[in-house]
């Protein structure tokens, strides 16, 4: 494990870890769009 720190930096590991979480966000609210849009017809 102490190989893999090495090579990627903490920083990098935040930082994709916050855009995972972000992107999963951001695809729970589109589909929670489509999911109401498709209610209200």
């Amino acid at each position: 494990m102490k190989d893999l720190e090495e090579k990627f930096p903490r920083a990098l590991w935040v930082r994709l870890i916050i855009y995972v979480a972000v992107g999963h966000v951001f695809a729970a609210f589109i589909y929670l769009l489509f999911t109401l849009g498709a209610q209200n017809q």
